[in-house]
């Protein structure tokens, strides 16, 4: 007889079992989208988790050729994987922003839902983000937003390979990097050629090749006039197969159930969007919402470490009382529940300012900078958080039947995508020093908090000082980006409590993240810290 062995999690609902989530979605202006949000996580801590497992246990497989030796190019995902896909669509992870664009609050809502799906299995992100993120780049090409965006937006998942014309949904990748260059998009070498009838003529390689199943990708490549984005579908307007060829799927870390290539391009039909020469500045509001995306995906990750270990330490005794009850195993829990927390309160409130901008300068210049912020440090914090949650669990954290080493091989993912950590540091320095607007808006922000706690006070005046100092402030720059995230997760925890927030979480985080009464490992909060309230708000099952 088996005794004091945890069952796995039972079923939830991601949504209603989520305390800060919902705090969050108010606080930002979308809860006119709980019941849409509460119908995915009803899927998405249920029957999508089965899904993920099988779909991970299952990874994708390239077929270049058919059966008489035509090339085929194809990938064939587990059925599982295309249930997590149509779930995703169903419920608006690529769209459900833009079908809502008119609503304040849209972009809030979908980051919730994504950072729902997430937890079930990351493996949708990158085809759901880049579809998502697609729609601003393509506005520069009207004919092409005209045909495309309505089946990017769709709720409809349609994984044939066919031409698009014939599809009610599509999906869309990107095709940036190169070997030699990788970040450095400028030294791609793919060419694009200018034929008579507008289109282009694609030739060169890509060495990330993201999620090569999708209807297109939106592929840089060297034009006559400099680099430019091209729309480059997987079948020509003929209806013949485009010349987009796989040369082989990366065989990665984590991220199992979905898959990346490398491919080649052999007079690949292309059609320009935005200018010549623009390729950088026609993409970049797509990098910024995917970056985001990253934002939301680690966040999530940290949501399901956290709840699979709460769930654990509840459910086994270890000398003489439940784990849970432990004082040392207390203090862990707790940590790990304020850092994710807080993980969630900043993604949600970058989420607002990406929404606000279309119509508010102020929050666009804060979304400019603040998701790099964001994104360097919440995607940073994501390994070493699943890695604490992972040891609650003990050996059975480290087995494959947990779904802890799938998030612990997921979790150095969107640290590395759209652009690593010294990336964002460099994306933030520049920002503050070519766009005062930035900066403006960004410390406007941190002033929002001033008053409401000493250390957050403290903090925010070494960061203007840390600022002024231009001598060695490439050398520093990720000291100072780490203290700003610090002080934007602060911001938001301190400014909710006006609306009903908890004063005693906002107050732990300051002091245990700004006060130094913080070890560098989590676990190290001090004896004020509300444990108790911090693992009840963060446990799934009372």
């Amino acid at each position: 007889m088996v005794e004091n062995q945890p069952s796995s999690l039972s079923a939830y609902n991601g949504w209603s079992s989520d305390t800060a989530l919902r705090e969050a979605v108010a606080r930002e202006g979308a809860s006119w989208a709980s019941g849409a949000i509460d119908a995915y996580g009803a899927l998405t801590g249920g029957e999508l988790v089965a899904e993920g497992f099988a779909a991970n246990e299952n990874k994708p497989r390239l077929k270049t050729f058919d059966r008489y030796g035509r090339r085929t190019d194809e990938v064939e995902f587990h059925p599982s994987y295309h249930r997590l896909m149509e779930a995703a669509m169903r419920h608006g992870v690529n769209g459900f922003a833009w079908r809502n664009q008119n609503r304040v609050g849209a972009h809030v809502a979908r980051a919730a839902i994504m950072y729902l799906g997430t937890q079930a299995d990351a493996g949708i992100c990158c085809p759901m983000s880049m579809t998502h993120a697609a729609i601003p780049a393509l506005r520069h090409a009207p004919g092409l937003a005209e045909k495309w965006i309505p089946k990017l937006i769709s709720q409809h998942y349609d994984p044939r390979s066919i031409p698009m014309e014939e599809k009610s949904g599509c999906t869309i990748g990107m095709g940036m990097t190169e070997k030699q260059g990788g970040s450095d998009v400028r030294a791609n070498t793919t060419r694009a050629t200018r034929l008579a009838d507008g289109s282009y003529e694609i030739v060169g390689h890509k060495w990330f090749f993201s999620a090569p199943m999708c209807d297109a990708h939106l592929v840089l490549a060297q034009a006559e006039g400099g680099l430019s984005c091209f729309l480059v579908p997987r079948f020509r307007p003929d209806g013949s197969k485009n010349a987009v060829e796989i040369q082989r799927l990366k065989d990665k870390l984590g991220d199992w159930s979905n898959a990346s290539s490398e491919v080649e391009f052999r007079g690949a039909h292309g059609m320009p969007v935005g200018r010549e020469g623009r390729g950088i500045s026609t993409i970049i509001e797509m990098v910024s919402l995917t970056r985001l995306d990253c934002m939301i995906g680690s966040s999530a990750q940290m949501r399901q470490a956290t709840i699979q270990a709460i769930h654990h330490t509840r459910n086994r005794r270890a000398f003489g009382k439940r784990l849970v009850d432990q004082p040392l195993m207390r203090n862990v829990l707790a940590d790990l529940a304020l850092e994710s927390e807080a993980a969630l309160a900043l993604t949600m409130r970058i989420a607002r300012a990406v929404d606000a901008s279309a119509k508010d300068q102020h929050e666009a210049a804060l979304a400019r900078v603040a998701t790099a912020i964001g994104k360097y440090w919440i995607c940073k914090r994501t390994p070493s958080h699943v890695n604490e949650a992972q040891e609650c669990l003990g050996g059975i954290g480290y087995v494959e039947e947990s779904i802890m080493p799938r998030l612990y091989r997921q979790a150095p993912l969107n640290s590395i995508w759209e652009g690593s950590g010294n990336v964002q540091c460099l994306d933030v320095l520049r920002a503050l020093a070519r766009e005062p607007a930035s900066r403006d808006a960004l410390f406007s922000e941190l002033r929002s908090a001033s008053g409401l706690d000493p250390e957050y006070d403290a903090v925010l005046r070494r960061l203007v000082c840390a600022l002024d100092d231009a001598t060695t402030i490439e050398h520093r720059i990720r000291f100072v980006v780490e203290q700003l995230a610090l002080a934007l997760q602060a911001s938001v925890l301190l400014r909710a409590c006006k609306e009903g927030g908890d004063i005693e979480i906002a107050k732990a985080f300051c002091r245990s993240r700004l006060g130094g009464s913080h070890g560098i490992a989590l676990g190290t909060l001090d004896p004020e810290a509300p444990i108790g309230k911090l693992i009840d708000r963060a446990t799934v099952f009372d």
